[in-house]
């Protein structure tokens, strides 16, 4: 089995300033795309089905390079792989805007989620790396983060809907800014590297078993993010009469809750455990589903995708540290939780609009909420073992920059 092994505490700390930067810009990609949704269904002329079609095709796209991601690990090294592949992923969010048709535009959602997921698995990676080495949990501290990026994103988008600018300028825009700033933010990452007898992974690696029962609990979560980032602005403009603005700002609700909530989960999961912190906070996404479902008026509608985002917020990232936990090699079973999480991604937004088509995305919720019982019942898996804690240095060991060593069982 292996383990990174603790250097000075410097390094550590400047790690988890470098993954935190990371998790932050990563999130500010997805916040700033989706704001602009809506646009892309009017200026296309999309029909609900035709945009849940395309949305899915994000998620197909990360669906299928996830599994890449342990090889490129394993040639590159941890820090070159999580600098090249969130460089790749900023410079995506040009991509979809320069869509003429449905066709050209699931073709570029396509390329921007296979970006996502191959940046999504890396960083994950990295990010238990720094908690096994700190010694205790971050990993919700560092979705939140992401979620904190993401509201960031979303709130300079709102701000460019409410002043008209157009969406082919807007996001080229912020596109540049974020891969310029990506480069020095991942300079203190660590450099975790195989031994030299280390096997590579197979090119693509499926999805371990310890990762299906994690995976399984995490899409229940993913359906609901899933929904609420991609559907919130449309569900509130067209069913509960917001304006193009406020439905924009739904969003900005449901990422600034989630925010909240994973920066507070690693003192919630010290205090509490993962397994009663996810079925206490399933309650709160439960009843944030109904207020969703029975909104009428916007402010209703934004109050209850708020919850929903306080309620889910902690099951991704509790999801992705049982998977570091549940192996000998954490990027491949991350990469597992990740595909089958990004798979139901897949499914959702087109499910979503083609209930939303059939009969309406009042439906289409309705499902939602009813999925987040599952969740509340199937927490147990996301117990286990803590991060171990942190090993007296070694100093050759620190000039080796944490090179992973592998150890017999």
């Amino acid at each position: 089995m292996s383990h990174p092994l603790v250097t000075d505490r410097d390094r550590i700390r400047r790690a988890r300033l470098s993954v935190s930067g990371v998790f932050a810009l990563h999130g500010a990609v997805s916040g700033s795309f989706v704001t602009r949704i809506p646009w892309l269904k009017e200026h296309l002329d999309l029909s609900t089905a035709q945009l849940g079609l395309a949305l899915a095709f994000p998620a197909l796209g990360a669906a299928l390079t996830m599994p890449l991601a342990s090889g490129v690990m394993h040639r590159l090294g941890a820090r070159a792989a999580v600098r090249w592949l969130l460089m790749l992923w900023t410079a995506a969010l040009a991509l979809p805007m320069l869509a003429p048709n449905l066709a050209a535009l699931c073709g570029l959602l396509l390329v921007y989620g296979a970006a996502s997921g191959m940046a999504d698995v890396v960083m994950n990676a990295q990010g238990v790396d720094v908690e096994r080495e700190h010694g205790r949990s971050i990993m919700s501290g560092l979705h939140g983060l992401w979620s904190a990026g993401a509201l960031l994103g979303s709130a300079v988008g709102v701000g460019a809907v409410g002043l008209g600018a157009d969406a082919r300028v807007h996001l080229p825009l912020a596109a540049l800014v974020l891969t310029v700033t990506a480069l020095p933010v991942c300079r203190g990452l660590l450099d975790v590297r195989a031994t030299p007898d280390e096997e590579p992974p197979p090119r693509f690696a499926l999805p371990p078993r310890s990762a299906l029962l994690i995976g399984a609990v995490g899409m229940c979560a993913i359906l609901a993010e899933g929904g609420s980032m991609d559907w919130s602005g449309v569900y509130l403009r067209d069913l509960a009469g917001a304006s193009e603005a406020v439905a924009a700002a739904s969003y900005t609700a449901f990422a600034c809750t989630m925010a909240v909530a994973r920066l507070a989960g690693d003192a919630a999961v010290r205090r509490l455990g993962p397994v009663r912190t996810v079925r206490t906070s399933g309650v709160l996404a439960l009843a944030g589903g109904l207020l969703v479902v029975t909104a009428r008026v916007p402010a209703q509608g934004i109050a209850g995708f708020a919850l929903l985002g306080i309620g889910i917020a902690v099951v991704i990232p509790l999801a992705f540290a049982a998977a570091g936990r549940s192996g000998p090699n954490p990027s491949q079973a991350i990469a597992g939780v990740a595909t089958v999480t990004y798979t139901t991604g897949l499914i959702a937004p087109t499910l979503i609009g083609m209930i939303g088509e059939v009969a309406s995305l009042r439906a289409s919720f309705a499902l939602v909420t009813a999925s987040l019982t599952v969740l509340v019942l199937g927490a147990g898996v996301l117990g286990g073992r803590a991060p171990r804690e942190p090993v007296a240095a070694d100093p050759a060991t620190a000039r080796g920059e944490g090179r992973r060593v592998r150890k017999s069982a």
